[in-house]
């Protein structure tokens, strides 16, 4: 198992009494769920195309938010961390380690200009 440089847990009312588990490594994010069956998502950082944060009023007042991650990636398209403590941070983390990632791997950001279902290989805009 790689090495983390962050994880929580999805919390209720504030409190980590939950059974799915976040986690970001160097160049990955994951998502692990479930007691009795555990089911494990991933999502590679240098296919992120753009990240969000969600807070509602419920979650301002309990100090947690959710980061939507949006990604080029066809089985993880969009990935959702619940409920996490500190979210604005996690955020701004999370996009540093993105560019970081895109940076190593020399991967130029493409923008679809007419979002062509076609143009998807053609996607992460990755250098040879």
């Amino acid at each position: 198992m790689p090495e983390m440089i962050w994880q929580d847990r999805k919390r209720i009312l504030g409190m980590p009494i939950t059974f799915t588990k976040y986690s970001m490594s160097e160049d990955r994010l994951f998502i692990k769920k479930g007691f009795l069956n555990l089911s494990t998502d991933e999502l590679l950082l240098y296919r992120v195309r753009d990240i969000s944060l969600k807070r509602s009023l419920g979650q301002r007042i309990f100090g947690v938010g959710s980061v939507v991650v949006y990604s080029s990636d066809q089985t993880t398209p969009s990935l959702e961390l619940k409920n996490i403590k500190n979210s604005e941070e996690v955020k701004e983390l999370l996009h540093q380690q993105v560019e970081e990632m895109k940076l190593q791997r020399r991967v130029r950001i493409g923008e679809l200009m007419d979002g062509d279902p076609g143009d998807e290989d053609f996607d992460d805009g990755e250098v040879l």
